[in-house]
């Protein structure tokens, strides 16, 4: 039995339909609404609380393989409850930061729920994507209002990432040998910057979308109530205010695991174009 939490997230959803393409066993998908959720015909939705690992514990039953988003909830209670119900093998969603940025506080907590994985006795495969493609979604109410997308460091291009990219990888990870102990960073196939992703999104759409950079004082002000004063520096960091090199790195990952190169933006856009209109 495989579970998929964040069943009906950007990763998890696409992860389920690649598991019940490939006959992937048993499957189940963990979510907070299990009676609204629209799964693959077969798969098992189970509600449970992210806050509270205790309510886990029918969904963790008969469970060997586990995919899990890191901070999700309490990363040591929830560990703990996998590895007390007999899960086997745990693949872990992290980020890249980590490994980029590993002075910011998301990049600390994300290493530490590594580091717990790690010392839980449970085989583990860790994933370290790099910006997802999804992120665009944020100027969705902006851009079918036919406004103005702001956003701060319109040329620092990164190498954004196709989330159906991760869950391919997650995919064989969770089903196919010789994935345990190890940790991949993944990437899109090219850098793209936030101007090139919104004339990506206006190609799709038919239609101009009209942008403008704002510098990152502004960019800081305008996410604050979303993220946090610290959350909000740490974004602005990893998207152009302190990129570096490993950071800015095309990694070929996702094709030589997969064998399929890794979906560009433009790709991801067109799939998502409904979001936009």
């Amino acid at each position: 039995m495989i579970l998929v939490t964040g069943a009906t997230g950007n990763i998890g959803s696409t992860l389920l339909k690649e598991l019940h393409r490939n006959a992937a066993g048993p499957l189940r998908g963990l979510t907070r609404d299990a009676a609204r959720a629209v799964l693959p015909e077969g798969v098992e939705a189970v509600e449970g609380d992210f806050t509270d690992p205790a309510s886990w514990k029918p969904a963790l039953e008969g469970v060997r393989s586990l995919f899990l988003l890191s901070r999700l909830g309490p990363d040591a209670d929830i560990l703990e409850a996998a590895r007390t119900t007999g899960v086997e093998h745990v693949v872990l969603v992290s980020s890249i930061t980590v490994h980029t940025h590993p002075h910011l506080g998301p990049a600390r907590e994300n290493l530490e729920v590594e580091q717990l994985l790690k010392a839980s006795g449970m085989a583990w495969t860790i994933l370290r994507p790099t910006q997802f493609a999804s992120n665009a979604l944020m100027w969705a109410d902006t851009i079918r209002a036919h406004a103005t997308v702001h956003a701060p460091f319109a040329a620092t291009a990164l190498p954004t990432i196709h989330p159906a990219d991760i869950a391919a990888v997650a995919r064989i990870a969770l089903t196919e040998l010789g994935h345990h102990g190890h940790t991949y960073a993944l990437t899109g196939p090219e850098p793209v910057t936030a101007r090139q992703q919104v004339e990506a999104i206006a190609a799709a759409l038919g239609r101009e979308v009209p942008f403008a950079e704002v510098n990152r004082e502004n960019a800081h002000a305008r996410m604050v109530a979303v993220f946090g004063a610290d959350a909000a520096d740490a974004v602005l960091d990893v998207t152009g205010g302190d990129v570096n090199d490993e950071l800015l790195m095309v990694r070929d990952t996702v094709a030589r695991i997969t064998g399929t190169p890794a979906r560009p933006f433009q790709q991801w856009a067109s799939e998502n174009i409904d979001a936009f209109r």
